[in-house]
């Protein structure tokens, strides 16, 4: 069966999440029962990172066996033809690609951007998209204090207590608090991450950012290994999956 690999944007306001659920409307299913509708018989697709309730995405990438081959600017346009008038989805690209290619596996790098509008003025345009914060906050001071978290470390104490990942052990790759405009924005990269890590670290540099903590606290709360040390989870409103290297 040939391989497609798809780039998928999605606003994550109204899923439950990008995996199946019971409880609500999925990505997964969204874009599943798209590909189903035109190639006529059931799919299962695979990602590389499951986003959570509320969590939006960029260029999650994900890959679907089909039955026979197709054209992939068919593929594309077929389950975008199926998906624009029901969810905000979008498959940006689709591409043929080998048998032994997994968008989970395979992938080397993820990539997550963390939007925070900090005015007073609440969003209109991106009102479920961005985390107000209606305080000015300190980016620099963010900044300085994220990189205590660059490296290998055991980031239990930024790591949901129902992850399921084997080890706490993770690698960042890169951690920058910068502003753009009205926006502190948090761009972080790693193989992978825990449940919950980046939100997580969000809300603990935002309590630096506020004045609340010194700079000197994210190494402390990283070193005790204590998840009742971070501070409260950032929303996942703020969240986007922003690309993947293979």
């Amino acid at each position: 069966m040939p391989r497609y690999k798809l780039v998928i944007e999605y606003d994550g306001t109204p899923f439950s999440g990008w995996q199946r659920q019971t409880n609500g409307p999925s990505v997964q299913q969204s874009v599943e029962e798209a590909v189903e509708a035109f190639c006529g018989h059931p799919v299962r697709l695979h990602c590389a990172g499951r986003t959570d309730a509320g969590v939006h995405a960029t260029h999650q990438v994900a890959h679907v066996d089909l039955d026979r081959e197709w054209r992939t600017d068919v593929v594309r346009d077929a389950a975008n033809a199926r998906l624009k008038s029901q969810v905000p989805v979008s498959v940006v690209s689709a591409e043929q690609v080998p048998g032994d290619f997994d968008a989970r596996i395979s992938a080397r790098r993820r990539y997550y951007i963390y939007r925070i509008l900090d005015r007073r003025a609440p969003p209109a345009l991106d009102r479920g998209r961005v985390w107000h914060v209606p305080v000015k906050l300190d980016h620099e001071a963010m900044d300085r204090s994220a990189k205590a978290l660059l490296g290998h470390h055991d980031f239990t104490t930024f790591r949901a207590a129902e992850c399921q990942a084997n080890s706490p052990l993770r690698t960042l790759d890169r951690l920058d608090v910068v502003r753009e405009g009205a926006e502190v924005v948090v761009y972080t990269h790693a193989r992978s991450f825990l449940h919950h890590q980046v939100r997580s670290i969000v809300g603990s540099l935002k309590m630096v950012g506020m004045g609340r903590w010194p700079e000197s606290k994210i190494g402390q709360i990283l070193a005790a290994r204590e998840r009742s040390q971070c501070a409260a989870l950032a929303p996942s409103c703020g969240l986007y999956l922003a690309g993947v290297d293979y």
